[in-house]
């Protein structure tokens, strides 16, 4: 292995043999035993084999590599075979096939409590983490310190764990595997039971052990926190690897996996021009288009969107508008931004879901919202087929100068289950701009005064 590489996972498969029931296991050694004996049986008993028993794979040719450094992120619906990825990975489970190879000390948080004595105290539990992690009583007694001010529990650390709760578990597990300074750290979910405050502590932590070199294998199913923290990610599902690659177009696959994306996808071409065009049902001084997918031809569309849907309906046109002008280069921040879309129907549709999204640049979400959410939904209860919707939004711009993106989508409902029909992911691009310094992502029109205290 590359001596820049921490981890090298090559053709990896987990199989499990699922029994038909609990006879078939008693069976099975048996009948291989008389179709060894005797030959000319082996087709038969190898049929009879086959119906007792079956190979269900949890992984399936898995491979990838991380350098050094990196911080990896593992996304995929429940069932994947991302746990069962990490545990390979940390040595606590073998594989069927394939080899992993790992350069350096691994700390693994795979499961809440593990490697803890729920009868020690978080004391004597931080000691044996420790030992079991491969560091010497000096090198413990070096950090306990820290590892006790890292898990803030206060006196719960001489108290056992088993009186512990879910959260201050994880604190204390969290401060042990993070402050033996490991060259690969593997996180399971496990951040997602911490409280606000603990989370970026720990991402905090995280970006501190990445400088100095250590490797993180991050499970999580927050896309974003892949998207914030992650210099690349990974897609399973049902064991196979789906897609690798920037965290931002591997979370737009793992979306399209949890909406069910159909395998027709939209393009320009495929969007209906031979329907009459009829008044927009909004009069505005604005005529957007309501026949043809103009997007492309409007300033400030960003070609590298990303779009897919059933095309019951089409999202066609849009205009941004701010004190009058359209489409503007650059718009001040705190200034209320208008956004106008076409939609048309090419079948009937009970209440259509109208969503907005806006995003950093980064991919995180500032603000997103519906028209399910803001109970507007029975102003169109019904769109028939050929018919036409305008939506018609503004909100206040209050935000640092820089990129933005706004997304749009519209969709039905049935059941628990959200149909996606258009979906069209980081289409319209804008920049804001400030005459005002401050600091974070936005504007919240601070007043501060200050005075001398006689």
């Amino acid at each position: 292995m590359s001596s820049d590489l921490a981890i090298s996972v090559q053709n990896v498969s987990k199989s499990y043999t699922i029994w038909r029931d609990p006879a078939a296991r008693l069976k099975h050694p048996g009948l291989n035993l008389v179709g060894e004996l005797f030959p000319p049986l082996r087709k038969k008993i190898d049929a009879k084999l086959q119906g007792l028993c079956s190979e269900f794979y949890a992984l399936n040719d898995i491979s990838f590599e991380v350098k050094k450094g990196e911080s990896i992120g593992i996304i995929g619906r429940n069932g994947s075979g991302k746990s069962t990825l990490l545990q390979i990975i940390a040595g606590t489970l073998q594989p069927t096939n394939g080899s992993v190879t790992v350069n350096g000390r691994v700390a693994a948080l795979l499961e809440l409590g593990s490697g803890f004595n729920p009868e020690f105290t978080g004391h004597e539990n931080v000691y044996l983490n420790a030992s079991i992690l491969g560091l010497t009583r000096e090198e413990t007694d070096a950090r306990f310190a820290k590892i006790v001010a890292f898990a803030d529990i206060g006196d719960f650390i001489t108290q056992p764990v088993k009186t512990y709760s879910s959260g201050m578990v994880v604190r204390l597990a969290f401060a042990v595997q993070s402050m033996v300074d490991p060259d690969v750290l593997i996180v399971d979910e496990a951040l997602a039971v911490g409280d606000a405050k603990f989370q970026a502590q720990c991402f905090e932590r995280l970006r501190q052990l990445q400088k100095r070199g250590t490797s993180i294998l991050l499970v999580t199913h927050s896309s974003e926190d892949v998207i914030k923290h992650c210099s690349s990610a990974i897609l399973l599902d049902q064991g196979e690897q789906r897609a690798v690659g920037a965290p931002k177009h591997v979370v737009h696959c793992y979306m399209d996996l949890i909406f069910g994306k159909k395998e027709k996808t939209i393009t320009p071409d495929t969007v209906s021009a031979t329907s009459s065009c009829s008044e927009p049902i909004l009069k505005t001084s604005f005529l957007l288009s309501q026949c043809e997918d103009v997007f492309s031809t409007r300033h400030g569309y960003n070609k590298y969107e990303y779009r897919w849907g059933d095309q019951a309906a089409v999202i066609l046109d849009y205009l941004l508008e701010v004190d009058g002008k359209h489409y503007p280069s650059l718009i001040e921040s705190g200034k209320e931004i208008k956004l106008l879309a076409s939609i048309k129907f090419n079948m009937l549709l009970h209440r259509p879901i109208i969503g907005i999204n806006i995003k950093t640049k980064e991919g995180i979400t500032l603000y997103g919202t519906n028209s399910e959410l803001l109970n507007i939904n029975d102003t169109v209860s019904v769109a028939a087929k050929d018919s036409l919707l305008q939506i018609n939004a503004c909100f206040i711009g209050r935000l640092s100068p820089g990129d933005y993106f706004i997304s749009l989508g519209v969709a039905t409902r049935n059941g628990n289950e959200i149909i996606p029909h258009d979906r069209r992911y980081d289409a319209i691009h804008f920049q804001i701009t400030t005459k005002n310094s401050f600091l974070g992502l936005a504007d919240l029109d601070l007043k501060m005064a200050i005075g001398k205290i006689n």
